[in-house]
């Protein structure tokens, strides 16, 4: 494919034919954000030179996590493996590209900026090692937040050891400040999916009035749960189903496992099937008035599942930092 519009009119083809089955359609979305950076490096390549160093291209938030819906925004990172001035503009230059190719081909920019057009989340791998310790030393909600938001992170393009070494590195200056309970209180509050009365929670007014929000009231307590647990486990798999089955048995039961992965993909089927798909932000509300009476009981079910699981997690490392 020649430009980010022909990548667009693939995308808008074969979405239609994956929009019921999850891995595929992020199989797709990979494939699609992978074009984009084959043609944006072209591009640039044109343009200022050859790429001076190894770098990688990593995907953060939904993408990372290889858990999108139809539409997604843009969560993506470059580490480079040299640094100097003309390298560091040179992939800021390629970031800048790839952000706008995304966007022409579907993908909506980030409202928080987390792009690798950000000199944030574009540097060189020294650079990377001396804000990830700054985020490590500081530890504001803030920066504890960005931390999460880059342990997500799985690459798509390059050299993926770059990204693999860091998240390493992060993992054990984690545990050597025993900082798991710091991230934990950066998850902890979590808007509630279900009342006492084991009623839905649905959105009471607004355009998604009548609505659950799927992203905070459902998919965050497994997403937020299992990322813990696999940082403790030291586990560098991004997806909350390879997380849930790299975890040994002791930080969750075989049976506990089987339960959430079965109540997490029916989650991400719900979102599919019934989830409105005309725009990004209809995809993370789930209409309960289209829903059976049995429909509404798994749903309540994966509420209620997803909210022991984050129990669960919360009393265990309060229970490690006493």
């Amino acid at each position: 494919m020649n430009s980010y519009l022909e990548i667009k009119r693939f995308r808008d083809d074969q979405m239609i034919r994956v929009s019921h089955n999850h891995f595929q359609l992020n199989q797709l979305h990979d494939e699609i954000i992978h074009s984009v950076i084959t043609l944006s490096i072209g591009q640039m390549i044109e343009r200022s030179g050859p790429i001076p160093c190894p770098f990688t291209f990593f995907m953060m938030g939904s993408a990372g996590r290889f858990e999108q819906a139809l539409w997604s925004d843009q969560d993506h990172g470059i580490i480079y493996q040299e640094q100097g001035t003309k390298i560091n503009e040179y992939f800021l230059e390629l970031g800048k590209e790839i952000s706008q190719g995304l966007h022409l081909a579907g993908y909506v920019y980030c409202d928080g900026g987390v792009m690798a057009s950000n000199p944030l989340w574009c540097k060189s791998l020294p650079q990377w090692r001396r804000q990830l310790a700054d985020w490590l030393d500081d530890s504001s909600w803030e920066l504890i937040r960005q931390l999460l938001i880059f342990i997500d992170g799985r690459s798509l393009y390059g050299n993926a050891g770059l990204l693999e070494n860091l998240k390493m590195e992060v993992y054990q200056n984690i545990h050597k400040q025993n900082l798991i309970k710091k991230l934990l209180s950066n998850t902890l509050h979590l808007k509630k999916g279900r009342g006492i009365l084991g009623q839905i929670l649905v959105e009471t007014h607004g355009p998604h009035s009548g609505a659950l929000n799927i992203k905070e009231k459902a998919l965050f307590p497994y997403v937020n749960a299992i990322r813990l647990l696999a940082i403790r486990g030291n586990i560098i798999e991004t997806s909350t189903l390879s997380r849930l089955e790299n975890l040994q048995e002791s930080d969750l039961s075989s049976i506990k496992r089987e339960l959430y992965k079965q109540q997490f993909l029916k989650l991400l089927n719900f979102r599919l099937s019934h989830a409105k798909t005309d725009n990004y932000e209809n995809s993370h509300y789930l209409p309960i008035t289209a829903l059976s009476k049995e429909q509404k009981e798994e749903v309540k079910a994966i509420l209620k599942n997803g909210a022991a699981l984050y129990r669960y997690v919360r009393n265990l490392v309060d229970k490690e930092d006493t």
